[in-house]
């Protein structure tokens, strides 16, 4: 079937972001006279827990505590997801090789654009506009972040909406993810999943996907996705 769409995640797929989360994380949690600190061997298991609202709680059982509440962690959630903004409008971010050209050589081709993500919608704008300076409805022809659909991944829900909002059946479309989680959520949903790896994803089980590349670059691509060159 003609290629006629690609569906991108955001965190480590876009932008290798999770550096700036976990700083985030920790400056929030300190703000918020919380005794916790995330190391990047913290960070590296607790990212397999996808979601923000549910890693911290996931943390927060891990140690056998009651604190901070459900509502606590919404609200700390939420602080932290301002500060995450702030890092990024301040030019700590950018994308990952290769994907402004494959991005804008696909529009040129007339492909259709879509976002499937655990994380906010203002986690996506806040990286669309530091990269490209415009909001994510200006890049993508549909955006699906975490809280918008039931289950995050690795469910498909996420990926099964982008295709109804863009009217596009699985068979013509091609996700690019970096972690196992993002790669069962858009097998689950039929799609075929071009793997790149992020700083925290690199030792996780790929099987299933089309292929693993280092990068996004046009000559790491295989031509029989029908990608875009």
């Amino acid at each position: 079937m003609t290629l006629r769409a690609l569906i991108f995640d955001v965190d480590g797929t876009l932008a290798e972001t999770e550096e700036l989360h976990r700083q985030a994380y920790n400056e929030t949690f300190a703000a918020a006279g919380l005794d916790w600190h995330w190391s990047r061997d913290d960070y590296h298991w607790l990212h397999r827990t996808t979601g923000g609202k549910e890693r911290m709680r996931h943390f927060r059982d891990t140690l056998g505590a009651d604190t901070p509440s459900v509502a606590e962690i919404a609200d700390i959630y939420a602080r932290k997801t301002a500060r995450y903004g702030a890092l990024v409008a301040g030019g700590q971010l950018h994308l990952r090789d290769g994907l402004r050209e494959l991005i804008a050589a696909a529009k040129s081709a007339g492909l259709r654009l879509g976002v499937a993500t655990t994380t906010g919608n203002p986690n996506v704008d806040a990286l669309c506009r530091a990269c490209w300076g415009v909001p994510a409805a200006e890049i993508f022809d549909a955006v699906v972040a975490g809280d918008d659909v039931p289950n995050k991944k690795p469910a498909p829900d996420a990926y099964i909406r982008v295709l109804e909002l863009l009217d596009i059946p699985a068979p013509a479309a091609v996700a690019f993810e970096d972690s196992r989680n993002g790669l069962v959520s858009a097998l689950g949903a039929g799609l075929r999943v071009v793997v790149t790896p992020s700083i925290y994803t690199g030792d996780e089980d790929f099987s299933g996907a089309a292929c693993v590349l280092p990068d996004l670059r046009a000559g790491s691509l295989p031509g029989r996705l029908g990608l875009p060159a």
